[in-house]
C-alpha cells in the first residue's frame, strides 16, 4: 500500500523498494535492519493468499473497518454515499476483460461507492460487458448497513445508470433520502412542455436557468415518485439543455438540483484514483488477482485521503493526492542511522520546516490515547 500511493503502483517495484532505507522503516520490524520484502515474495502473496475467497472478502470489508475508526475520532453528523461506475483499459488478454464501444476500448468496469469526505467506501471489480449498475446491491448493502445506526441521516447520488425500481425501493426501505438522474422521455418533457418554448427577447449573455417539479410515475414502477427538472438555455444554443432528477427530498427544486451537482466530486475522485494511484494499472492475467489488486490500491488512496483530510492543516491549501505524493511521500531524503534513532534530513524546497512539524502534530492527535492504568 505504502508503495502504491508513493507512485509504484506494480509489483516489481518491490525489486528495488525493499532496500529503500525510508520504505524499510515504514515496513518496521526485521525489514529495518535487512530488507522488505521483494517482489517474488509480494507476487506471491497477492496471487496466492489475498486471492482465497475468505482473504479477498475481508479485504473488501477492510476500507470500511479503516473509515469508522476514523468516523469514531470525528463522528459525522450525516453521510453522503455517490455511487459510480468507471473504466480501467486492459492491454492484453485479462479475464473477463471485454470491448466496449461506448467507451472504445477493452476494459474492466469497477464499481465505486464513496462518502463526501472522499472516502472509498467500497469499491469492485467487475467485468467489461456488464451493465453500469451491475452488482449495485451486493456493493452498496454493505456500506449502508454499516452507517444504518451510526448517523441520523443517509444520503445517496448517482446517475442515471441506477435509475432503477429496485434502487429506489431500497433506498426507501433503509430511510434514505435520495438524488438519482432519470433519463428523458416524452412523457417527461410533456411535463416541462411550458419550458421547452425559447423565451422572448434578445439572448442574454448569462444562462437562464428555470426548475420544476411534479409527481411522475413510470410503468416499471409501484408507486408515484417526486421528480425535479431543471431547464437551461445558453446562449448560440438552438435547444435547451434539460435534466431529470427522481428524489424522495422534500427541498426546493433548486435545492435538490444544487445537491445533485455535488456528485461531480466523486468523478474528480475517481480521476485522482486514476492518476495518482495507478488503480487502472491491473495487468494481472487472471480476473481475482486483479480484483486484489483493486482493493489493494482502494486502500492505499484511502491512506491517502485520510493524510489529505485529516492531517493537512486548514491554512494550507488543498492538495491534490498527485501534489501530496510528490510533495509529501514521495521526496528524497538522507537517512541517518545512530545507535538509539535514525534521523531523515529533508529539503524544504516542497515542505516547509512549520508546515510539516503541524503535520506531524495532527498525526499524532489520530492516535487513541493510552488505556487507564
Amino acid at each position: 500500500m505504502f508503495g502504491r500511493l508513493a507512485g509504484y503502483e506494480d509489483v516489481n517495484d518491490a525489486e528495488r523498494l525493499n532496500g529503500d532505507p525510508a520504505m524499510r522503516w515504514v515496513v518496521g520490524d526485521r525489514a529495518v535492519y535487512n530488507a522488505a520484502a521483494s517482489a517474488s515474495e509480494m507476487g506471491r502473496f497477492e496471487t496466492e493468499w489475498l486471492t482465497r475467497p475468505a482473504n479477498l472478502a475481508t479485504l473488501a470489508k477492510l476500507s470500511g473497518q479503516w473509515i469508522d475508526r476514523v468516523h469514531r475520532r470525528r463522528p459525522p453528523k450525516l453521510i453522503v454515499l455517490n455511487m459510480d461506475s468507471s473504466e480501467s483499459p486492459i492491454y492484453g488478454e485479462q479475464e473477463g476483460s471485454a470491448y466496449n464501444g461506448h467507451f472504445g476500448c477493452t476494459f474492466y468496469h469497477p464499481l465505486f461507492v464513496f462518502n463526501q469526505f472522499g472516502d472509498l467506501e467500497r469499491c469492485a471489480l467487475r467485468p467489461g460487458n456488464v451493465h453500469s449498475a451491475d452488482e449495485w446491491e451486493g456493493t452498496l448493502r454493505p456500506v449502508v448497513a454499516r452507517h444504518s445506526d451510526k448517523v441520523a441521516r443517509l444520503y445517496f447520488r448517482a446517475d442515471a445508470a441506477f435509475a432503477m425500481p429496485d434502487v429506489y425501493e431500497f433506498l426507501e426501505a433503509e430511510g434514505m433520502k435520495y438524488t438519482i438522474r432519470l433519463p428523458a422521455n416524452r412523457v417527461l418533457q410533456d411535463k416541462i412542455g411550458h419550458l421547452l418554448t425559447r423565451p422572448i427577447g434578445r439572448p442574454p449573455n448569462d444562462v437562464r436557468r428555470f426548475h420544476a417539479s411534479f409527481s411522475y410515475q413510470a410503468q416499471s414502477w409501484k408507486k408515484p415518485r417526486r421528480v425535479v427538472a431543471k431547464v437551461e438555455w445558453h446562449q448560440g444554443e438552438l435547444y435547451p439543455r434539460v435534466g431529470f432528477i427522481v428524489t424522495n427530498m422534500t427541498r426546493p427544486a433548486e435545492r435538490v438540483v444544487a445537491f445533485y451537482n455535488q456528485r461531480g466530486t466523486c468523478e474528480q475522485w475517481i480521476k485522482e484514483g486514476k492518476g495518482a494511484i495507478k488503480w487502472t494499472r491491473l495487468s494481472c492475467r487472471s480476473f481475482t488477482t486483479n480484483a486484489v489488486r483493486l482493493q489493494l490500491h482502494a486502500l492505499a488512496y484511502n491512506l491517502g485521503n485520510f493524510m489529505r483530510t485529516l492531517a493537512m492543516p486548514e491554512t494550507a491549501e488543498p492538495w491534490s493526492l498527485t501534489g501530496l505524493r510528490e510533495k509529501l511521500i514521495k521526496i528524497g531524503a538522507k537517512v541517518v542511522s545512530h545507535g538509539r534513532y535514525v534521523t531523515f534530513q529533508m529539503a524544504e524546497v516542497a515542505v516547509p520546516r512549520q508546515l510539516f512539524a503541524d503535520i506531524l502534530l495532527l498525526i499524532a492527535r489520530l492516535r487513541a490515547p493510552p488505556a487507564p492504568a
